[in-house]
Order: C-alpha cells, then structure tokens, then sequence
C-alpha cells in the first residue's frame, strides 16, 4: 500500500490530505468548547445543530462539486478551499454569537465538502494504473480513520498546554501547510476524452450508481447507525464534562479549609452583633455584619 507514496505528486497530495485533516480535527473539539463557551449548558443544541449543517453541506455541496472536478483548475480550486477553512477558523475564536457559528460552520464545511470530491478526482490522474489507484484509495481511507482516533488525542495533549482557542490557531497552521503541498506539485488536467456529459448527469450520476448497488446501500445503513451512535458521543460529551468538572470544583471549593475558616468567621461576626457585640460601635466590620445578617 505504501509503494504508491513513492509517487512525489501523490506524496504531497496525500501529506496535503492528512495535514488538513488533523487540523480540522482540532477544529471539531475546539467547537464542542467555544460552543459551550457561548452557550453553556444549551451547548449541545448548537453543536448538534452546527454538526447537522456540516452534513446538509456534504449532502448538498459535494455532489455538485463532484460533477464540476474535471471543468476546474484542480490545483487553483484545492488551494482556496484550504485558505478558505482557514479564514473561517481565524475568525472563530472572535465570535460570541450562535448565528455566527452557524454561518461560519457552513463555510467552512462547504469549503470542507468542495476540498474532498476535487481532491479524490485527481488521483486517477496522477495514478492512472489500476493497481496504484486501489492502494491510493485505500490509503486515503486509512488517513480518515485514524484521523478520528489521533485528532482528539493530539487536541487532548495541548488542552493541557494552551487554551482551546490555540486549537483554532493550530488548524490554520495545518491548512496552510496543506496549501502550500498543493501548491508544490503539478496537477494533470483532466483528460479531454471523457464523455460529455449533462450537469444533472455529472451531479448526481455518483450518488445513483451507489443507491442503486445493493452492497453499498447495506454499508449505507451500516454508517448511519454507527453515527447515531456516534453523534451522542459528539455532541454531548463536552457539556457533561465540563457541567461535571464545575460541578466538582464547586464542591472542592467549599470543603476547602479557607472557605470553611471564612464561613466560621461570617458566623461568628454575625453572632456577635445579633446578640450584642461589645466593641460594636467601634468595630470596623460592623456594617458588613450587619449586611451579612
């Protein structure tokens, strides 16, 4: 599988491909925060409903874009799709409103979905034996699976270093390395003895060749369980740890000897004035205890 990597145009279009997928990994945990950063406890609600919009611009986007990958100049396209998601995780951390993480979610996301179909249309070119096109596929495969796996883990290691909103910053980094890859290699265009087709017939051609395929519709079903299953995982594992990481510290806080020797004080001062304090008209603190009566 990795004798294909010997192919310098591939070799840095699949190190483009894994760059820019762990920077948009740490995307995805640096969202689950700043969106309970913004909205507390209803986090999940706009997580879930930004998660959703991700997939409304797969479902949309991708096809069509898919259909348009031969008419486009590849490498131009995949280079401002990649400093595209880099603006847009720019600008996040600066935001303090649900409408804006919507919106910008469904950039980054389209831009996200554009990136994918473009970049797939280009191996076939760059690798036009059979043989060298599976390992390819299969190796871009590999690269999204343990995408899954390294992301939260590496976000995991600089939590405990920087803020999440560093988490954004390292995104841009990694989509900037991306396009700078691209941009090092020469994409072959795409070659002119294609069959001409209709643009309804280029959009939607895929996704009619993989409804029709009994195998691959029972894979379909097979991933939409998975990501039911998956989605509870995504969208409310940030709002039960950190509601429970509040509540802990809260509690620690309390059974804390400083808080506990000042509550005892507040006590006692109180005491002391409701039954008469003797020093009470030359006590300092006297209008704090009786505030605090």
């Amino acid at each position: 599988m990795l004798s294909v990597l010997a192919h310098r145009t591939y070799r840095h279009l699949f190190a483009a491909q894994v760059i820019a997928l762990i920077g948009t990994g740490l995307m995805t945990v640096a969202l689950g925060l700043l969106a309970f950063r913004i909205a507390g406890a209803s986090a999940g609600t706009v997580l879930g409903t930004a998660l959703a919009i991700k997939m409304v611009a797969y479902v949309f986007v991708a096809p069509v874009v898919g259909g348009l990958a031969g008419r486009l100049p590849r490498r131009t396209f995949l280079v401002a799709m990649d400093l595209t998601r880099a603006a847009v995780a720019i600008a996040l951390p600066f935001i303090d409103l649900v409408w804006e993480v919507y919106v910008l979610i469904f950039v980054l996301q389209s831009a996200s979905a554009a990136f994918t179909p473009t970049f797939q249309a280009t191996i076939p070119d760059v690798l036009p034996e059979e043989r060298d096109y599976t390992q390819a596929l299969s190796l871009s495969r590999l690269a999204y699976d343990l995408e899954s796996l390294l992301s939260p883990t590496l976000a995991a290691g600089l939590l405990t270093l920087v803020t999440f909103n560093w988490l954004f910053f390292g995104t841009v980094i990694g989509l900037f390395c991306s396009a700078a890859l691209v941009v090092s290699v020469t994409i072959p265009k795409a070659p002119a003895t294609r069959p001409c087709r209709g643009f309804y017939e280029d959009t939607t051609r895929g996704m009619r060749i993989y409804l029709a395929t009994p195998r691959l519709r029972g894979l379909l079903a097979l991933n939409l369980s998975v990501a039911a299953a998956g989605s509870m995982v995504f969208v409310n594992t940030v709002v039960l740890v950190k509601g429970r990481w509040a509540e802990q510290t809260a509690t620690s806080r309390s059974h804390s000897p400083a808080s506990a020797a000042a509550l005892w004080r507040r006590r006692s001062c109180c005491h002391a004035c409701s039954t008469g304090c003797p020093t009470e008209g030359s006590c300092s603190r006297r209008r704090e205890c009786w505030l605090q009566r």
